[in-house]
């Protein structure tokens, strides 16, 4: 899952990257309200986490911002103000919650969590598709009752893929979502169809049908069998 921050302390930013990345997040984070809508103009995120005060600007003017760009992603508001009013402005505008600092990592990470579940999966913390069944908390993925063991990046391929079943994604958006800025230095997307390649015969050698089509030209589409 993809998450942005916006965060003008430095310290306190790379605390709270490090956390959600020993989480196994992918995570960029930014210093400013300029760059911040750039990133939300230009990529799509899970979850933003933004900070009310910005050098340049609101960071509720930034929730305004990733609405007028349809962004679906959650969001949690942080603020160092423990005001009523932020709070309800912040919650108004289309934030999911809200955090006074300072605040425990664990708690932020636990918001955090709450809001990829209840946005993407209902609130559960177990996802399932046909005979698919995938524990979030213990990361874990089971076809037909039988384990499979997945790797990092094609357990959030498949996760991707089951948040957006039916839906074309191209293999830009694999990657950007996957791996983040880091996509950029990639000189091709062969490795995004090396991860396919591989989900698609742990799945079916554990007794799945092979949910991912390749849509020509495009990218890849996940739907139930026919």
């Amino acid at each position: 899952m993809k998450i942005l921050l916006v965060e003008d302390n430095h310290k306190l930013s790379e605390g709270i990257v490090q956390a959600l990345m020993n989480e196994d997040f992918v995570c960029e984070a930014v210093y400013d309200f300029q760059s911040a809508e750039e990133k939300i103009a230009l990529y799509q995120y899970d979850v933003m986490i933004i900070d009310i005060n910005l050098p340049d600007g609101s960071g509720l003017n930034l929730i305004k911002k990733a609405k007028e760009f349809q962004s679906e992603a959650g969001i949690i508001v942080i603020s160092a103000r423990n005001s009523l009013d932020n709070k309800i402005e912040g919650l108004d505008l289309g934030a999911d919650d809200y955090l006074t600092k300072p605040f425990d990592l664990a708690e932020l990470i636990a918001r955090v969590k709450s809001i990829m579940r209840r946005r993407k999966f209902e609130g559960s913390n177990l996802v399932e598709f046909e005979s698919i069944s995938i524990d979030l908390r213990q990361h874990t993925v089971s076809i037909n009752n039988n384990a499979v063991n997945l790797t990092k990046s094609e357990f959030d391929i498949l996760l991707f893929f089951i948040s957006n079943t039916n839906r074309v994604l191209t293999k830009e958006s694999i990657a950007e979502h996957i791996y983040g800025d880091n996509m950029d230095m990639a000189d091709s997307f062969d490795f995004i169809y090396s991860h396919i390649k591989n989900l698609r015969k742990k799945m079916i050698n554990a007794g799945g049908a092979n949910y991912i089509k390749a849509v020509y030209g495009i990218g890849y589409k996940m739907s139930a069998a026919e």
